[in-house]
């Protein structure tokens, strides 16, 4: 069955299941590779060096907000005109995208190497000699392979709409699959300590980042491939807006962090940074079924809107409500039931780091209930190309709400108060979601 037919079939929960499930199995194992870093780095480096990858984390997320940013909004309107049967301009459009995405990491990568010092010292890192010796060796490697993420990230995207989401599931298990044996070898075995992890992960970029290209170029299996392109500054203009919101959600993560961590070097120092560190990383590794469901339908959901199949749109929203709010009750129990176990793969049980990350998921895992769908409802607003308001979701999700939290909520709650600030900015948003579900009903059809 060929990718356009697949993405027209009548859908079912099962149906889009199976259609999502290898971007699904992306996000998911990108998370645990993630994660077992974490663990190498906090187990046989030290707690600081947690804490310096944690520090530049905003840089990271920038870089990743990009390429979500090209990926899922140039995604949506590439699956459009393909659903529209505009395939020589879908490709074109296509190869101009990828093309700006490299041009912009290289932009990212020598900026940030030229001006590192300054860079770090700003991200907080300058407050403590060895958080700064750690994260300065950390953020230089990852820095020189930040193109190369860029288009990783944008490929993942991309393999879906071709109709290959099992052949970008392979990859990135190639790609993981090295990052860990790597941060085995050079942390582990070599004692090379964070630049040890630096490099693993930079090598976990590499691999995958280099056959994504190589595939478009000489493959002509779908109908999306590289040809020449056009320089049309109105596609990458669309692609920036629709996919705003992708990138605002990673650019507040930068902003987030960078408030995180500063409020609890200001609470409880250095492990309280190593604490926040340990609860992102479960949170990546909770939530990428919702993440991976959401872009693994997405060009479902941009075909069936560019064809105008009201009823499909109908069905895939209904199905999809069911599957995002069955997991998130799901997820939500795991984390506080299982969530001191899952600490302690990343920390020892007796260190001030454990109990400080143990007290602070007992409150933030209440926004497991509503993070799905506010993820959920964003990305179906990109993937009907309208990115003003998936980007104003995700402003307010991301940003607004949590910020405003957290400069309030501790000065009354104390620490207790950063914990709970995501949580309360996750309830927020998914009132907002529904009414911008409901305005918009006339307009898409979608129920």
């Amino acid at each position: 069955m060929t990718s356009e037919n697949r993405m027209e079939m009548e859908h079912t929960m099962k149906s889009l299941l199976a259609y999502a499930a290898p971007t699904i199995g992306v996000m998911v194992f990108v998370s645990i590779y993630t994660m077992v870093d974490g663990i190498f780095v906090a187990r046989y480096v030290n707690e600081t060096a947690l804490s310096a990858i944690n520090i530049f984390l905003p840089v990271f997320a920038l870089t990743f907000a990009i390429s979500l940013m090209l990926g899922t909004g140039g995604n949506a309107i590439i699956a459009k005109k393909m659903g529209e049967n505009k395939y020589e301009e879908a490709r074109s459009n296509f190869t101009f995208i990828v093309s700006c995405g490299g041009i912009i990491g290289l932009f990212i990568m020598g900026f940030g190497l030229v001006w590192i010092r300054p860079l770090v010292e700003l991200l907080g890192a300058g407050s403590n000699d060895q958080l700064f010796d750690y994260t300065m060796t950390y953020a230089r490697i990852m820095l020189i392979v930040s193109p190369l993420l860029i288009i990783q990230m944008m490929f993942e995207n991309f393999f879906v709409t071709a109709g290959k989401p099992k052949l970008s599931l392979v990859i990135t298990l190639i790609g993981g699959s090295a990052n860990i044996v790597l941060d085995y070898l050079f942390i582990y075995e070599f004692h090379m300590g964070i630049e040890g992890a630096a490099i693993a992960t930079a090598i976990g970029i590499i691999i995958p980042a280099t056959f994504g290209p190589l595939y478009f170029l000489f493959t002509r299996q779908t109908n999306l491939y590289f040809t020449k392109p056009n320089i049309d500054w109105m596609v990458l203009r669309n692609s920036c807006l629709n996919g705003s919101s992708e990138m605002i959600t990673n650019l507040s993560l930068s902003v987030v962090t960078f408030a995180f961590n500063r409020l609890m070097i200001q609470y409880l120092g250095v492990e309280g940074v190593a604490a926040v560190t340990i609860i992102f990383y479960l949170m990546m590794l909770l939530t990428p079924i919702y993440i991976g469901y959401s872009s693994g339908i997405a060009p479902i959901i941009s075909y069936n809107y560019g064809s105008n199949n009201r009823k499909q749109l109908k069905r895939v929203l209904t199905s999809s409500i069911w599957f995002v709010g069955i997991t998130s009750m799901a997820i939500f129990s795991l984390s506080y039931i299982f969530g001191p176990f899952l600490i302690r793969f990343m920390v020892n049980e007796a260190s001030g780091t454990y109990e400080i990350a143990v007290q602070g998921l007992r409150i933030f895992c209440f926004g497991f209930l509503f993070m799905g769908f506010n993820l959920f409802c964003s990305m179906l607003f990109t993937a009907l190309s309208n990115g003003k308001v998936s980007a104003f979701i995700s402003l307010l999700r991301t940003l607004i709400f949590v910020l405003v939290a957290l400069l309030v909520l501790p000065r009354i709650l104390g620490v207790n108060g950063i914990w709970l600030a995501i949580p309360l900015a996750e309830f927020l948003t998914i009132i907002v979601c529904y009414l911008c579900l409901y305005r918009y009903r006339n307009v898409y059809h979608y129920y």
